[in-house]
Protein backbone atom coordinates (compact mmCIF):
# COMPACT_ATOMS: atom_id res chain seq x y z
CA UNK A 1 0.00 0.00 0.00
CA UNK A 2 1.67 3.67 -1.17
CA UNK A 3 1.04 6.80 0.95
CA UNK A 4 1.13 10.35 -1.06
CA UNK A 5 4.04 12.57 0.62
CA UNK A 6 1.26 14.47 2.81
CA UNK A 7 0.38 11.08 4.77
CA UNK A 8 4.10 10.39 5.69
CA UNK A 9 4.46 14.30 6.83
CA UNK A 10 1.54 13.67 8.92
CA UNK A 11 2.44 10.45 10.46
CA UNK A 12 5.81 11.68 11.34
CA UNK A 13 4.59 15.04 12.71
CA UNK A 14 2.37 12.68 14.79
CA UNK A 15 5.11 10.34 15.91
CA UNK A 16 6.80 13.79 16.72
CA UNK A 17 4.43 15.13 18.96
CA UNK A 18 3.81 11.81 20.72
CA UNK A 19 7.33 11.57 21.89
CA UNK A 20 7.96 15.55 23.05
CA UNK A 21 5.08 14.98 25.09
CA UNK A 22 6.54 11.85 26.73
CA UNK A 23 9.72 13.94 27.00
CA UNK A 24 8.56 16.71 28.25
CA UNK A 25 6.20 14.59 30.93
CA UNK A 26 9.30 12.78 32.06
CA UNK A 27 11.51 15.97 32.89
CA UNK A 28 8.84 17.23 34.26
CA UNK A 29 7.80 14.17 36.56
CA UNK A 30 11.32 13.63 37.25
CA UNK A 31 12.60 17.28 37.97
CA UNK A 32 12.18 16.70 42.14
CA UNK A 33 14.32 13.71 41.97
CA UNK A 34 16.66 15.18 39.89
CA UNK A 35 17.12 17.90 41.70
CA UNK A 36 17.51 15.43 45.15
CA UNK A 37 20.05 13.57 43.84
CA UNK A 38 22.16 16.70 42.38
CA UNK A 39 22.19 17.68 46.26
CA UNK A 40 23.07 14.06 47.61
CA UNK A 41 26.09 14.11 44.98
CA UNK A 42 27.01 17.35 46.28
CA UNK A 43 27.29 16.40 50.00
CA UNK A 44 28.88 13.28 49.25
CA UNK A 45 32.08 15.10 47.72
CA UNK A 46 32.31 17.30 50.35
CA UNK A 47 32.07 14.47 52.47
CA UNK A 48 34.71 12.54 50.33
CA UNK A 49 36.79 15.82 50.49
CA UNK A 50 36.65 16.36 54.15
CA UNK A 51 37.83 12.71 54.66
CA UNK A 52 34.30 11.59 56.44
CA UNK A 53 33.82 9.22 53.68
CA UNK A 54 36.34 6.86 51.46
CA UNK A 55 36.20 7.93 47.52
CA UNK A 56 34.44 5.45 46.26
CA UNK A 57 32.60 4.00 49.13
CA UNK A 58 28.96 2.42 48.87
CA UNK A 59 27.16 4.64 50.76
CA UNK A 60 23.69 4.80 51.34
CA UNK A 61 21.55 8.12 50.45
CA UNK A 62 20.27 8.25 53.97
CA UNK A 63 23.51 7.59 55.63
CA UNK A 64 25.01 10.43 53.47
CA UNK A 65 22.66 13.16 54.00
CA UNK A 66 22.50 11.96 57.91
CA UNK A 67 26.22 12.79 58.04
CA UNK A 68 26.48 15.37 56.09
CA UNK A 69 23.90 16.92 58.53
CA UNK A 70 25.60 16.46 61.47
CA UNK A 71 29.20 16.96 60.13
CA UNK A 72 29.04 19.96 58.04
CA UNK A 73 27.76 23.39 58.09
CA UNK A 74 26.78 24.86 54.77
CA UNK A 75 27.05 28.50 54.88
CA UNK A 76 26.23 31.40 52.05
CA UNK A 77 28.77 34.16 51.99
CA UNK A 78 29.00 37.64 49.76
CA UNK A 79 32.15 36.54 47.69
CA UNK A 80 33.27 40.47 47.81
CA UNK A 81 33.36 41.10 51.69
CA UNK A 82 33.72 37.46 52.58
CA UNK A 83 30.61 38.15 55.27
CA UNK A 84 28.03 35.35 55.86
CA UNK A 85 24.55 36.18 54.03
CA UNK A 86 22.15 34.80 56.99
CA UNK A 87 18.88 36.30 54.69
CA UNK A 88 19.63 33.04 52.13
CA UNK A 89 18.92 29.61 53.18
CA UNK A 90 22.11 27.17 52.32
CA UNK A 91 19.74 24.82 51.16
CA UNK A 92 17.95 26.31 48.71
CA UNK A 93 21.05 28.27 46.94
CA UNK A 94 21.76 27.35 43.51
CA UNK A 95 25.59 28.85 42.92
CA UNK A 96 25.46 27.49 39.23
CA UNK A 97 22.03 28.91 38.91
CA UNK A 98 22.72 32.54 40.51
CA UNK A 99 26.37 32.61 37.97
CA UNK A 100 23.90 32.08 35.20
CA UNK A 101 21.43 35.05 36.11
CA UNK A 102 22.93 38.59 35.63
CA UNK A 103 20.81 39.96 38.85
CA UNK A 104 22.70 37.63 40.81
CA UNK A 105 26.18 37.49 39.01
CA UNK A 106 28.60 40.03 38.03
CA UNK A 107 31.86 39.92 35.40
CA UNK A 108 34.86 38.52 37.06
CA UNK A 109 37.77 40.77 37.55
CA UNK A 110 40.62 39.58 34.75
CA UNK A 111 42.13 36.57 35.33
CA UNK A 112 44.53 33.36 34.00
CA UNK A 113 41.62 30.55 35.30
CA UNK A 114 39.54 31.42 32.56
CA UNK A 115 36.75 32.56 34.91
CA UNK A 116 34.35 35.35 33.03
CA UNK A 117 31.12 36.01 36.01
CA UNK A 118 31.34 35.20 39.23
CA UNK A 119 27.99 34.56 41.87
CA UNK A 120 27.69 37.61 44.10
CA UNK A 121 27.28 35.22 46.51
CA UNK A 122 29.07 31.39 47.41
CA UNK A 123 28.59 28.46 49.13
CA UNK A 124 31.33 26.93 51.66
CA UNK A 125 30.92 24.34 54.28
CA UNK A 126 32.56 23.92 57.81
CA UNK A 127 33.35 20.65 58.44
CA UNK A 128 32.17 20.37 62.45
CA UNK A 129 31.78 16.90 63.26
CA UNK A 130 32.83 17.41 67.09
CA UNK A 131 31.46 20.91 66.95
CA UNK A 132 34.74 23.02 66.38
CA UNK A 133 35.58 23.64 62.58
CA UNK A 134 38.23 21.34 61.49
CA UNK A 135 37.93 21.88 57.91
CA UNK A 136 37.06 24.42 55.21
CA UNK A 137 35.60 23.18 52.12
CA UNK A 138 35.44 25.82 49.26
CA UNK A 139 33.73 25.07 45.66
CA UNK A 140 36.40 25.77 42.70
CA UNK A 141 36.24 25.59 39.29
CA UNK A 142 38.02 26.95 36.07
CA UNK A 143 38.97 26.38 32.73
CA UNK A 144 41.87 22.96 31.93
CA UNK A 145 42.75 22.45 28.32
CA UNK A 146 39.17 20.71 27.03
CA UNK A 147 36.67 22.07 29.45
CA UNK A 148 35.60 23.22 32.91
CA UNK A 149 36.89 21.71 36.11
CA UNK A 150 34.41 21.63 38.59
CA UNK A 151 35.58 20.49 42.44
CA UNK A 152 36.28 21.23 45.93
CA UNK A 153 39.09 22.39 47.65
CA UNK A 154 39.76 21.42 51.74
CA UNK A 155 41.81 23.77 53.99
CA UNK A 156 42.51 23.58 57.74
CA UNK A 157 41.48 26.03 59.89
CA UNK A 158 44.56 27.70 59.60
CA UNK A 159 43.40 28.52 56.13
CA UNK A 160 46.78 27.54 54.47
CA UNK A 161 47.42 23.85 55.03
CA UNK A 162 45.68 21.78 52.65
CA UNK A 163 43.63 18.91 53.45
CA UNK A 164 42.25 17.91 50.03
CA UNK A 165 41.48 18.13 46.47
CA UNK A 166 38.66 16.48 44.30
CA UNK A 167 36.82 17.09 41.00
CA UNK A 168 34.42 16.08 40.42
CA UNK A 169 32.60 17.25 36.53
CA UNK A 170 35.41 17.48 33.80
CA UNK A 171 35.94 17.12 29.99
CA UNK A 172 39.99 16.64 29.95
CA UNK A 173 41.46 13.48 28.32
CA UNK A 174 41.49 10.04 30.07
CA UNK A 175 44.99 9.19 31.52
CA UNK A 176 46.76 12.81 30.57
CA UNK A 177 44.29 15.38 32.34
CA UNK A 178 41.88 13.34 33.62
CA UNK A 179 44.61 11.90 35.95
CA UNK A 180 42.85 14.91 38.14
CA UNK A 181 40.85 12.41 39.60
CA UNK A 182 43.61 9.98 40.31
CA UNK A 183 43.41 9.31 44.32
CA UNK A 184 47.71 9.03 44.13
CA UNK A 185 47.95 12.45 42.57
CA UNK A 186 45.12 13.92 44.90
CA UNK A 187 46.70 12.91 48.10
CA UNK A 188 50.01 15.00 46.88
CA UNK A 189 48.32 18.00 47.86
CA UNK A 190 47.19 17.02 51.58
CA UNK A 191 49.88 19.26 53.56
CA UNK A 192 50.70 21.83 51.32
CA UNK A 193 50.21 25.14 51.79
CA UNK A 194 47.79 27.26 49.87
CA UNK A 195 49.69 30.87 50.93
CA UNK A 196 52.82 32.26 50.88
CA UNK A 197 54.45 34.32 54.22
CA UNK A 198 52.37 37.16 52.75
CA UNK A 199 48.99 35.61 52.30
CA UNK A 200 49.62 35.20 48.61
CA UNK A 201 48.30 32.37 46.93
CA UNK A 202 51.73 30.53 46.08
CA UNK A 203 50.12 26.84 45.08
CA UNK A 204 51.03 25.59 42.10
CA UNK A 205 51.19 22.41 40.25
CA UNK A 206 54.61 21.96 38.35
CA UNK A 207 56.09 20.35 35.93
CA UNK A 208 57.96 17.87 37.10
CA UNK A 209 57.72 16.24 40.57
CA UNK A 210 57.92 18.56 43.75
CA UNK A 211 59.37 17.81 47.39
CA UNK A 212 57.45 16.07 50.35
CA UNK A 213 54.99 19.06 51.94
CA UNK A 214 57.50 19.69 54.79
CA UNK A 215 60.03 20.84 52.33
CA UNK A 216 58.42 22.09 49.12
CA UNK A 217 55.39 23.11 50.28
CA UNK A 218 53.87 25.21 47.59
CA UNK A 219 54.26 22.65 44.97
CA UNK A 220 52.62 19.85 43.53
CA UNK A 221 53.74 17.17 41.45
CA UNK A 222 52.81 18.17 37.39
CA UNK A 223 50.53 15.91 35.39
CA UNK A 224 52.78 13.50 32.97
CA UNK A 225 51.50 15.04 29.23
CA UNK A 226 48.80 17.12 30.62
CA UNK A 227 50.58 20.64 31.08
CA UNK A 228 48.01 23.25 30.22
CA UNK A 229 45.90 20.65 32.66
CA UNK A 230 47.93 21.54 35.16
CA UNK A 231 48.45 25.01 34.96
CA UNK A 232 44.83 25.32 34.64
CA UNK A 233 44.34 23.44 38.26
CA UNK A 234 47.38 26.15 39.36
CA UNK A 235 45.04 29.14 38.18
CA UNK A 236 41.93 28.05 39.36
CA UNK A 237 42.99 27.38 42.54
CA UNK A 238 44.89 30.57 43.18
CA UNK A 239 41.84 32.79 41.86
CA UNK A 240 39.77 31.12 44.64
CA UNK A 241 42.31 31.69 47.11
CA UNK A 242 42.43 35.29 46.38
CA UNK A 243 40.72 38.41 46.48
CA UNK A 244 38.19 38.07 43.42
CA UNK A 245 37.23 34.60 45.54
CA UNK A 246 37.32 33.36 48.86
CA UNK A 247 40.20 35.11 50.00
CA UNK A 248 38.22 38.01 51.56
CA UNK A 249 36.01 35.30 53.75
CA UNK A 250 39.25 33.02 54.90
CA UNK A 251 40.50 36.94 56.15
CA UNK A 252 37.76 37.59 58.12
CA UNK A 253 37.61 33.92 59.28
CA UNK A 254 41.14 33.99 60.42
CA UNK A 255 40.61 37.79 62.46
CA UNK A 256 37.80 35.57 63.95
CA UNK A 257 39.50 32.76 64.82
CA UNK A 258 41.98 35.01 66.28
CA UNK A 259 39.97 36.78 68.29
CA UNK A 260 37.97 34.01 69.81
Amino acid sequence: MRHDNTYIVMFAAAVCLVCSIFVSASAVGLRERQAANRVLDRQKKVLTVAGLIEEGEAVGAQQVAELFSQSVEAQVIELASGEVDSGINPADFDQQKALKDPASSRPAPANSAGIRRLPNDALVYLVKPQGEVEKIILPIEGKGLWSTLYGFLALAPDTTTIEGIIFYAHGETPGLGGEIENPSWKALWQGRQAYDESWEPAIAVIKGAAGPPEDDPHRVDGLSGATITGRGVSELVRFWLGDGGFGPYLERFRAERSAA
